[in-house]
């Protein structure tokens, strides 16, 4: 019987099987190592994992077996799994990197068209954490590329927010961070066993973000959101100095004393060279079942806020949104599923989709980049 099928159709059709945890292509990572079809149609196919003894290994394999033998004309499918060498994981590390040299942040560089937003608060408790779990899936909602950095060393919360249940995996000296809800996720959380606290002082937290934000894989994201710690220490600091085109998002309750302590997170900003893009109002008001709204934390904090920071940085600081209370807010963050995420459209779901979108879409600067034209 003639072949009725070649080595490169067998080679592009597996450029339908997806890595499961770098989220491309195994043709394009260079897993796919050998493939031969005989005369009857009998395709062989070698792939090759990243890591030896990877876990995904019978996932990858099965996803490979089922694409080839759903190929017209393909006989009996021979799939044999090995495992790069150090040369090849070097080269693969390198090519996710696109060239760039260890340690760089890709956030940093110049022409990197990824948004960064430090969302910050001047005290705990405002709701800061249950505003980036919910704006970074309703930014994935859509269709966007999203990464979350959990900076808060200390109070970390992120992957029970987001429902993480698989930890970061490395490869070489890459950190592939895991997806909730279409969100790549990175946290020291990840890290520490049984909720171990973590016990570190300013140059180990510089070195963490650092870490997260040079060594792990993120692809080619749309926006990046950094949840800070609350107050103006450490973390907010490195946040500037490691990406300094990042820019900041006020989370704040509509209480006086907790607006006065937010204020000076955007007076930092000021000394940092960030722009202040925003303030979120969170908890600004129960709806009560007549139909009033119940302030219950007060009123107009989250304006005043904004005001303030309008008249100190020179520039207009807008309410992104006053966000509702709402007991599926707090459901979402304990099951880990996020309240912007789910079905429905009630008030505080269509007020956190407004914000994610007015942050989704605001115009990129330009003062600083190449324009990639010159003059003849």
């Amino acid at each position: 019987m003639a072949c009725m099928i070649t080595p490169e159709q067998v080679r592009e059709a597996l450029a339908a099987v997806i890595d499961p945890e770098i989220k491309r292509p195994i043709t394009d990572l260079d897993m796919v190592d050998e493939v031969t079809v005989d005369n009857e149609g009998n395709v062989f196919a070698r792939i090759l994992l990243t890591i030896a003894g990877c876990p995904l290994a019978h996932s990858i394999e099965g996803d490979v077996r089922n694409t080839l033998s759903a190929l017209e004309g393909v006989g009996k499918v021979d799939v044999e799994m090995g495992s790069m060498d150090d040369g090849q994981r070097a080269a693969l590390k390198a090519k996710l990197r696109g060239g760039e040299l260890p340690r760089a942040i890709p956030f940093a560089q110049e022409g990197s068209l990824t948004r960064v937003y430090a969302i910050a608060s001047g005290k705990g408790g405002v709701g800061k954490s249950s505003m980036t779990a919910n704006l970074a899936v309703a930014m994935a909602g859509e269709g966007l590329k999203v990464g979350i950095v959990d900076a808060d060393i200390y109070g970390f919360s992120i992957p029970r927010m987001l429902g993480v249940e698989q930890p970061a995996t490395q490869r070489e000296n890459m950190i592939i961070a895991p997806v909730a809800h279409g969100v790549k996720v990175i946290s020291i959380g990840m890290f520490v066993p049984d909720n171990t606290p973590v016990v570190w002082r300013g140059p180990m937290l510089h070195r963490a973000l650092e870490q997260f934000l040079s060594d792990v894989y993120w692809g080619d994201l749309d926006v990046l959101l950094l949840d800070l710690p609350p107050g103006t220490g450490d973390v907010a600091i490195s946040c500037a100095q490691l990406i300094p085109g990042s820019e900041v998002v006020i989370v704040t309750t509509p209480q006086a004393a907790a607006a006065e302590v937010a204020e000076r997170s955007g007076q930092l900003a000021k000394q940092t060279g960030q722009r202040v893009v925003g303030v979120i109002e969170n908890m600004s008001y129960l709806a009560m079942p007549d139909g009033s709204k119940n302030r219950i934390f007060g009123e107009g904090g989250g304006g005043r806020v904004a005001a303030q920071l309008s008249a100190e940085l020179g520039y207009n600081v807008p309410v992104l949104g006053q966000i509702p209370i709402e007991v599926e807010i707090r459901e979402g963050a304990d099951a880990g599923t996020p309240w912007a995420g789910a079905e429905g459209d009630s008030p505080a779901q269509l007020a956190l989709r407004n914000v994610a979108r007015q942050l989704s879409h605001r115009a990129r600067a330009i003062a600083g980049r190449s324009l990639g034209i010159q003059p003849n």
